[in-house]
């Protein structure tokens, strides 16, 4: 069922189109433009076209039409199995792969190869596009995950992430020098206000984030880091570095303009995860060993 928003703009001669990307989360400005252009956005009961110029006191209704669903298909691509058995798998994801289906990447995604994998056994509490999928972690992070084949495994292992009792450990590289050898950060993290594809420290609409750091090793201009995720909110560690002023090397989105491409996205591992089995009651534990990305431009800030 379609959803309808309505707003009352504050500003003037901003266009229709950004006004509504800055103020709908999780809608691109190019569905935006269409849902103008199928005559889905009025302004004081009038239709309008996607380069209106909003005035302040406008009135604006949007209509939101319903996703049109994906389904996820089964495909034969290698998977990295750390670890399984009949109500779970841990899975070592490669820097570049998608977690699940979404508009943009329909195929080619850890959940197509977990469908091939498990022949559809994967659990059904999160839906058809992301079955078996407890976390996640970024596209361009690489690192280990865990993925439930039944509700009920899939359940205990949610509610251990809740509890904050579901171990995640993470390895980094950061701009800078950073003096302390222990510390956390304790911010909030919430969507940015200013822009609404990322994530930013802030009050508004937010939730609490922690996130705990221990220095591995000093480069002068950059860091190594572990990272042990206390929560696990959207972007954490990279949000969480970033406000540091110590954003994670090669992201694009959270780091400095002048990317570092040798890297080919943030240079972010996740590298140890521990729990209690939901079904067996056992405490297990894995780590995996750096990809080489991570290892190549560790080894190129030793000969630096």
């Amino acid at each position: 069922m379609a959803e309808t928003f309505s707003f009352s703009c504050d500003s003037d001669a901003v266009r229709i189109d950004k006004f509504l990307v800055d103020n709908l989360d999780d809608v691109s400005r190019s569905a935006i433009q269409k849902i103008i252009d199928e005559s889905g956005v009025t302004v004081n009961s009038k239709i309008v076209s996607k380069n209106y110029k909003c005035k302040s006191g406008d009135e604006i209704v949007v209509t939101v039409p319903d996703a049109k669903p994906l389904e996820a298909k089964a495909e034969n691509i290698p998977l990295d199995i750390v670890y399984e058995d009949n109500y779970l798998l841990v899975v070592n994801k490669p820097k570049g792969m998608v977690v699940h289906p979404a508009n943009g990447n329909p195929d080619g995604t850890l959940v197509n190869a977990l469908l091939y994998h498990c022949k559809g056994n994967l659990s059904g509490i999160n839906g058809v596009i992301r079955p078996g999928i407890v976390h996640r972690i970024d596209k361009d992070t690489s690192g280990l995950l865990v993925v439930a084949k039944t509700d009920k495994a899939h359940t205990g292992l949610a509610e251990q992430i809740k509890e904050h009792s579901f171990t995640r450990a993470y390895e980094t590289v950061v701009y800078g020098n950073i003096k302390d050898d222990e510390f956390t950060v304790n911010q909030p993290i919430g969507r940015d206000q200013k822009d609404r594809k990322k994530m930013a420290v802030t009050l508004k609409n937010s939730k609490n984030a922690v996130t705990h750091f221990k220095v591995l090793k000093r480069y002068g201009e950059f860091t190594h880091l572990r990272c042990t995720l206390e929560t696990g909110r959207t972007h954490q560690i990279r949000v969480h570095t970033a406000y540091i002023g110590h954003p994670v090397a090669g992201d694009a989105v959270y780091g400095p303009k002048k990317v570092i491409t040798r890297l080919n996205g943030q240079c972010l591992h996740a590298k140890q995860i521990g729990f209690v089995h939901p079904i067996t009651g056992e405490y297990l534990e894995f780590e995996s060993e750096l990809p080489e990305y991570f290892k190549a431009f560790l080894r190129y800030l030793d000969d630096k």
